[in-house]
């Protein structure tokens, strides 16, 4: 069963949609504080944990057919689709809740709209047409939004829109290379691929056009001062690997890479509230 539940939530991408939001909560120029900032946490993983559960039940014929995906609780039969819903209605309950009360109605609304997107834009348009993938981009500037809302932030101050729009210009790589890894998958599914010539990665020009605008948008963090010296350093030498794997196609090695961006920026955010 636990199996079962990890394989629902997918805890790694909850996982990491729970960083992004605590790399909006840390941008905050008060002291990060302990309870928030594991609310900021908790809160964006448990709605993203039952967004993909909902997403599954939702998914389910697709992803019986895909090797991937098919030994996911629901295809597998080890879970039924009105389990999954009542599983998942627990989660997003939760998270919501849990964003009220370390918060307001800001980041519990945040929340609410994000799921909207995920469920009712971007997973039904994924069986129909290729540009899902800029629509399914569009999720991972959430996050970062709730997490800052949560701390008090102004959604409209340009830190979290720098920070929001980063991580939506990350996710469209991110999105494009997991196609590319399963491309054999989701054309079986019948799933409409991004740019699909069947070119290996790096040798798109729209994804070579991405990189370029991902790099040249991720220094804008130091440029305004988001992220501080000495952690700007380390933070610009980010995207020399980033450009090199690209040029040289190594897609094993861009992918896992790439994944590190929140992560790298959510550190450095933290770290420097120390110095």
């Amino acid at each position: 069963m636990i199996r079962a539940l990890a394989m629902l939530f997918r805890l790694k991408l909850a996982a990491l949609n729970g960083v992004s939001a605590l790399a909006g909560y840390a941008m905050l120029p008060s002291p990060v504080e302990v309870i928030p900032a594991c609310a900021a946490f908790s809160g964006v993983f448990l709605l993203a944990a039952g967004g993909s559960a909902v997403n599954q039940v939702m998914e389910r014929d697709l992803d019986a057919t895909m090797a991937r995906t098919r030994q996911r609780p629901l295809p597998s039969g080890r879970l039924t689709a009105s389990q999954a819903v009542a599983i998942a209605a627990i989660a997003i309950g939760s998270g919501l809740l849990l964003l009220v009360i370390a918060g307001d109605w800001k980041p519990a609304l945040g929340g609410a709209a994000a799921l909207a997107w995920y469920l009712c834009v971007y997973t039904p348009l994924k069986r129909r047409s290729s540009l899902a993938l800029l629509a399914g981009a569009v999720c991972g500037a959430f996050p970062p939004l709730i997490g800052w809302c949560l701390g008090g932030g102004h959604p409209g101050d340009y830190r979290v829109i720098i920070l929001a729009s980063l991580l939506f210009l990350w996710q469209v790589p991110h999105f494009w290379l997991f196609q590319r890894r399963h491309a054999e998958d989701y054309r079986r599914a019948g799933i409409p691929l991004f740019d699909s010539q069947g070119a290996p990665a790096g040798t798109s020009g729209f994804f070579w056009l991405w990189m370029v605008a991902l790099c040249a948008g991720a220094m804008l963090m130091p440029a305004f001062s988001i992220i501080e010296w000495p952690g700007a350093l380390w933070y610009a030498l980010f995207p020399v690997p980033l450009l090199f794997l690209a040029f040289f196609r190594s897609g094993d090695l861009l992918f896992p890479y790439i994944n590190c961006f929140p992560l790298l920026v959510t550190l450095l955010l933290m770290v420097q509230k120390h110095y």
